[in-house]
């Protein structure tokens, strides 16, 4: 059950009607999620879905050599493997954690059931598919056609809007696997947005100093994403809204 000591922040959660959310509510566990643990592995049966309530989820995918990429990312929007819910059984892809936080856990079979007889249900999770549908082509035309630097100011505010807080846990590496790049190339960036003064950084601790310069540094692709969301789920539902 969801703990009150921790309200529900999660988006889609919150978009629902009352009577949607108060039969889902008893059979959610909030669970803690720790930076680097694996939700699903590839191929794996899929038995929970996760509604993101504080930090960031990735879908990352793992190459035979044991480079990564990630290949899309949920946060308080959302919740992960929302496929399994029109018919996928198994995992297409490593879901792990990237900024720790908390999720609400519930079983895909009553979910499943769920849809099944409640068609306000049904409908936003279906809008939501389309829109997570349409995050992926996004971030594959902004992965060919922005700079580094913009990507990673992008990737940055994303993080900033479902860590719910101006600092947060963001290893190099893990920075590296979203923006499928080097840690080295990561670093060189990061120095450039420390020296711009719109972040600090110390031992894989991020602090956002400037949000209105990574903003306007940031490709075009995150005021988009911002946009689709609350055209989706409202703007009352944001964090603080």
């Amino acid at each position: 059950m969801v703990s009150e000591r921790e309200p529900i922040t999660n988006r889609l959660l919150l978009a629902l009607p009352p009577a949607t959310l108060a039969r889902l509510t008893p059979e959610m566990e909030l669970i803690q999620t720790e930076s680097g643990a694996v939700i699903d592995h590839v191929n794996g049966l899929i038995q929970h879905l996760y509604f993101v309530n504080r930090g960031i989820v990735s879908m990352v995918k793992v190459m035979r050599d044991g480079r990564s990429v990630e290949v899309g990312a949920i946060g308080v929007e959302g919740i992960t493997d929302s496929n399994a819910l029109f018919g996928v059984d198994v995992a297409i892809t490593e879901t792990m954690v990237q900024v720790p936080g908390s999720a609400l856990k519930i079983s895909r079979t009553f979910l499943s059931r769920e849809l099944e007889r409640d068609r306000d249900l049904r409908r936003m999770m279906e809008r939501y598919w389309r829109f997570a549908f349409g995050q992926l082509a996004q971030t594959a035309a902004c992965n060919r056609l922005h700079t580094l630097e913009e990507r990673c100011c992008r990737w940055l505010l994303t993080s900033h809007d479902s860590a719910l807080a101006d600092t947060f846990p963001l290893t190099h590496e893990f920075l590296a696997t979203m923006l499928g790049t080097t840690r080295s190339s990561v670093s060189l960036t990061a120095k450039v947005l420390h020296r711009a003064g719109y972040i600090d950084y110390v031992r894989g601790i991020i602090t956002i100093v400037d949000r209105p310069g990574l903003e306007e540094t940031s490709c075009e692709c995150y005021a988009e994403t911002t946009t689709e969301m609350n055209r989706l789920f409202g703007p009352e539902t944001q964090p603080g809204g």
